[in-house]
């Protein structure tokens, strides 16, 4: 079986149908939907795509899926990121359903896939991470390969003979631009889908009604965050994101 996995979508619509329209993925037996899909600038759309692949979807929650719907109900906390609350908003009533339903983990034969850890959605763990801190996420878990998001940065590693994937952000990349996803079947392919940055930005500008979104394009799309200034963040709390 091969499996394409997408994680952290965060409603970056014109970076999903890139990834989307690659073949791997268009051939793909199921496609992975690691969490973290629609908080962003367009998050009604995104889902409306992601939906439409049907029975070949196999979706997982993600921290960011589970406090938009709370935040559109009014009860929830909204993250630093001011495009949050806002993208909370822009959901229909009929979509909270969809988000309330995901469930923490799934797993396909001998391969579990989560958000962030298989206990937690919101727990951090990086490629740098020491082994203790994996053997403790981990405990309990038999899979051979876990794979997982809520970093934005690829990258595959070993922890005590798990192997462990994390296919990176489609949507909000750490470390370079272009959306990151991974491809699973003859072994483990991390993926990096380039598109057209300057096209794609102007198309959120033109399409997103968030008032911040041309400072939001240029920060995550046209110049994300590096890999060490990522790393940097993260190491500062055990559940940032």
């Amino acid at each position: 079986m091969n499996v394409a996995v997408l994680s952290d979508i965060h409603g970056v619509l014109p970076a999903l149908d890139a990834v989307l329209a690659e073949p791997d993925v268009e051939a793909a037996d199921r496609i992975v939907l690691l969490g973290d899909m629609l908080a962003g600038p367009m998050p009604v759309e995104t889902l409306e795509r992601l939906l439409a692949l049907g029975e070949r979807a196999v979706w997982v929650r993600g921290n960011a899926d589970r406090e938009l719907a709370a935040s559109a109900r009014g009860d929830g906390m909204f993250v630093p990121d001011p495009i949050f609350p806002w993208a909370a908003k822009q959901l229909r009533p009929a979509d909270l359903p969809v988000l309330d339903a995901l469930p923490l983990t799934v797993s396909l034969g001998d391969v579990l896939f989560c958000h962030a850890t298989p206990r937690n959605d919101t727990e951090i763990v990086l490629v740098d991470s020491p082994l203790e801190r994996w053997a403790e996420v981990l405990d309990g878990v038999t899979a051979s390969t876990v794979v997982c998001g809520h970093t934005h940065m690829p990258f595959a590693r070993l922890a005590d003979r798990t192997l462990i994937v994390n296919p990176g952000s489609v949507g909000m990349p750490y470390g370079t631009t272009g959306a990151h996803w991974a491809l699973l079947g003859d072994g483990v392919q991390l993926r990096r889908t380039s598109y057209d940055v300057e096209a794609v930005c102007r198309f959120l500008v033109s399409e997103c009604a968030y008032p911040g979104i041309e400072e939001w394009a240029d920060f995550f799309v046209r110049n994300p965050a590096s890999d060490t200034e990522a790393l940097r963040v993260f190491s500062g709390g055990p559940n940032s994101t």
